[in-house]
């Protein structure tokens, strides 16, 4: 030992208090730099952060010796996809939907164990997620195939790992309007490899805005395919916490207690309390007699964990349940940052989950706006969604819900077409004065309030189960062909076949006349047509003008031998001499 060294038990002290001290700077690297994020549901990016974000899940730098690939672009503009006709075109990518349905997944947590690290676990699920990423790349080269948006954040994906691995019953809230757009069977198929024993059950909100027999078919469709499913209404719920009750709520319900149908019926929250809890605590005692894995949890609570797209509506549901507010609810989608657990009483317990956009082959991105998926407050393009509420909305119902007057189609164009988003929107600025800055409607705030009262509700909607679409619309009669009706039908019924289709055809005088206005018919109206020309209408302002004076032409050169000059007769005076002498 040398003579500088200074050697002591305060000085092994304090050398081992400050090895600890950087061990548990260490271990909670990763939660500090977790806490410093701020989580955030992303459905898109650009190229850069695709880059950066691979790099960093790849624990890689980006750098010009290792770049993307370049990906081959087809620019054979004589391909057999040229020539096929758009039918073709969508029965084709069906066929590819359904050939790669099973490669479009959730992505799974990889294996762990507590003993893991948390530098090891968080490593293995960057690259278990990277790998999911990049399958769903190869996925969006192929051109046949159209991917919607999706979550890319894996720290949203983490959230929902716990809520699975957690919860004894899935529930999984969609909306009654459309429940097959907003459920996703592989979830339900990655909650049975979890655990074999686990149910997935759906939640039908909103069902008060379905009729009980549309509900009765739905009834019938959950059943025929064995989905678990339950009717339910988070806005009733709540306003029945408060002593209010919906317009036409009541109803429904007699209704439904009238054709005896218990699964029509709209539970309410002791009902759903008591069916989740029974479902709950039937999947823990099969878990313990069978002695599977789980089963020695030292909780006593069952776990009901709800999931979802978002704005379907899990948090209200999880508020009327609780009774109180517990969690945030907006009608912005990914409100709800990270799972959060509730305990309702004694034996259960609600697990509530941030809303995820599973990846789909089924819809657009306007349809997903229009759903409410996607935030409406942060879309560029609005009349393509307008168009999709346009095409599902009848047109007299926006009339009477609005009360406004949409232009009819032409006599050339199809008497059932939808309205266009455009003259939508033009009219609803015309009724209510939107004006913009520019002096145009304000089109982009009228679309944002029509996409609103489309998802609460206001504009009547819903799709039927698959296979009765046309007995659908032959009963509640809301099609669109039912609302507007041609002139020249109504008035020529008892003719002939042959003299109805001729009705039927578009007149090409009338074509030509509504095309004067665009001045594009330039050349293509016939004789009899250029013949008769409008009378040009004159100013109000200009017709009791005083004539026009006229000037006097005539010292213009004629043909006779004169100069030109005008022509001036001369008068020769008398000249007076003065008086006369005599002489």
């Amino acid at each position: 030992m040398g003579k500088n060294e200074k050697t002591g038990l305060g000085r092994a002290l304090v050398k081992h208090h400050n090895q600890m001290v950087q061990q548990i700077k260490e271990k909670g690297r990763f939660y500090r730099k977790q806490q410093d994020k701020v989580l955030e549901s992303v459905t898109e990016v650009t190229d850069i952060d695709a880059i950066i974000q691979q790099a960093e899940e790849a624990e890689r730098n980006y750098t010009t010796d290792n770049p993307n690939p370049n990906f081959l672009i087809n620019l054979d503009i004589n391909s057999s996809e040229s020539n096929m006709t758009p039918e073709e075109l969508r029965e084709q990518q069906k066929n590819e939907e359904a050939l790669h349905a099973s490669s479009l997944q959730v992505p799974r947590r990889p294996p762990w164990h507590p003993g893991m690290s948390v530098d090891e676990l968080d490593f293995n699920e960057k690259q278990a997620f990277l790998v999911w990423r990049r399958s769903l790349a190869r996925l969006e080269e192929n051109e046949k195939l159209v991917l919607t948006p999706f979550e890319k954040n894996l720290d949203i994906w983490r959230q929902l790992w716990r809520v699975l691995e957690r919860s004894d019953l899935l529930v999984m809230v969609v909306d009654a309007r459309d429940p097959l757009f907003y459920r996703c069977p592989d979830l339900e198929a990655y909650a049975r490899e979890i655990d074999e024993h686990k149910k997935t059950m759906l939640l039908v909100n909103k069902a008060d805005l379905l009729a009980s027999t549309v509900r009765e078919k739905w009834a019938k469709y959950f059943h025929d395919n064995g989905i678990l499913f339950l009717f339910w209404s988070a806005k009733a719920a709540c306003a029945a916490m408060e002593g209010k009750t919906l317009k036409g709520f009541e109803e429904q319900q007699n209704t439904s207690n009238k054709l005896d149908h218990i699964d029509t019926k709209i539970y309410g929250r002791d009902e759903l309390l008591a069916r989740l809890q029974a479902e709950a605590e039937g999947i823990a005692a099969i878990r313990r007699n069978t002695g599977s894995k789980g089963a020695d949890q030292a909780s006593k609570h069952v776990v009901v964990g709800f999931v979802g797209y978002p704005n379907v509506g899990k948090s209200s549901t999880i508020n009327a349940l609780v009774g109180e507010k517990r969690t945030g609810v907006t009608s912005t989608p990914g409100k709800t940052k990270h799972f959060q657990t509730l305990i309702i009483s004694e034996e259960l317990m609600l697990c509530d989950c941030p809303g995820l956009v599973f990846p789909s082959f089924t819809s657009s991105r306007y349809e997903m706006i229009a759903s409410g998926v996607l935030p409406i407050d942060r879309m560029t393009q609005h009349r393509e969604a307008i168009q999709v509420v346009a095409n599902r909305v009848p047109r007299h119902a926006i009339e009477k819900v609005y009360n406004i007057k949409l232009p009819k189609p032409k006599p050339y164009e199809p008497q059932s077409r939808p309205p266009l988003s455009s003259e939508l929107l033009r009219a609803y600025c015309s009724s209510r004065g939107y004006v913009a800055s520019s002096g145009l409607p304000d089109e982009t705030r009228a679309a944002r309030i029509i996409l609103k009262d489309y998802l609460d509700g206001k504009l009547p909607h819903f799709e039927m189960p698959p296979g009765i679409d046309a007995e659908a619309d032959e009963e509640m009669d809301v099609g669109p062909s039912s609302s507007v009706t041609c002139d020249s039908d109504s008035s020529d019924a008892e003719e002939s076949p042959a003299v109805e289709e001729s009705t039927n055809a578009p007149d090409l005088e009338l074509v030509l006349n509504d095309l004067d206005s665009f001045e594009i018919a330039n050349g293509l109206a016939p004789t009899k047509a250029a013949a008769v020309k409008k009378k040009s209408a004159t100013a109000s302002y200009k017709q009791h003008r005083k004539p026009q004076r006229k000037k006097d032409r005539s010292w213009r050169v004629g043909n006779d031998e004169g100069d030109g000059m005008p022509v001036v007769r001369v008068f020769q005076k008398p000249v007076n001499l003065g008086p006369v002498k005599a002489g």
